[in-house]
């Protein structure tokens, strides 16, 4: 439980929390940007941890995921605001909390049920950022008065992205290596990249294209290298 506990500060409560409220400062193209940088943390967290060399077929694989980012990424204006700089520099932290965390659960004593280690740090997570939203006098909005459409969306977050892909991703951690885990943070943007163009018809550009390939090859190189 106190395992449990831990990874849901990494994870969920510092390296997703403060992660969103930096999208306040900082536009969502270049957070995604920022955000692939994951499997870099990773790879010198373990480095720095567990000596372990860096291989060839992971760094490759890494700067093609990140370069796939920039040309993803670099179609839009980034929008500049005035706090800019401090969204940044808390959005790395973030990505350090959460690759962290990542190399944490490979090694921690977790419970046998991978449900139950996601919901303790669903339940921990939630219930500490319910009192940081009061804290700050944040506007809540009862769920009866949600539109047609944010019920859906929350209803697909909750199951999809929640139990279904969060729990798979407390498997994982255990099961592969964090650096071939971390490569989620190529696949999103290529999934939404093409769900936005199936169901809500958004231009698909040649270079959203072409970033997507690359993104995928940097996601092959990570994934397809020899354990050492």
């Amino acid at each position: 439980m106190l395992n449990s506990a831990i990874a849901s500060f990494f994870f969920l409560i510092y390296g997703n929390g403060v992660f969103v409220w930096a999208l306040k400062f900082v536009d969502s193209g270049f957070g995604a940007l920022i955000a692939s940088t994951q499997p870099l943390f990773v790879l010198f967290l373990l480095r720095f941890i567990d000596r372990k060399p860096f291989q060839k077929k992971s760094i490759v694989g890494v700067v093609l995921g990140m370069f796939g980012m920039y040309l993803l990424v670099n179609q839009k204006e980034l929008v500049s605001s005035e706090g800019r700089l401090i969204g940044v520099f808390m959005m790395l932290t973030c990505v350090l909390s959460w690759s962290y965390g990542s190399v944490f659960v490979s090694k921690a004593d977790l419970p046998k049920s991978f449900l139950v280690t996601t919901g303790y740090q669903m339940l921990v997570a939630g219930t500490f950022l319910l009192f940081m939203s009061l804290g700050f006098n944040e506007t809540w909005i009862s769920p009866v008065n949600w539109s047609l459409e944010v019920k859906i969306a929350m209803s697909l977050l909750v199951v999809f992205g929640g139990i279904i892909a969060f729990t798979a991703f407390n498997y994982l951690l255990k099961k592969v290596s964090p650096e071939k885990v971390s490569t989620s943070a190529y696949v999103n943007p290529v999934i939404a990249l093409f769900m936005g163009w199936y169901f809500l018809n958004e231009k698909l550009s040649v270079q959203s294209i072409i970033a997507s390939a690359v993104l995928l090859t940097g996601v092959y190189f990570i994934t397809t290298r020899k354990r050492k």
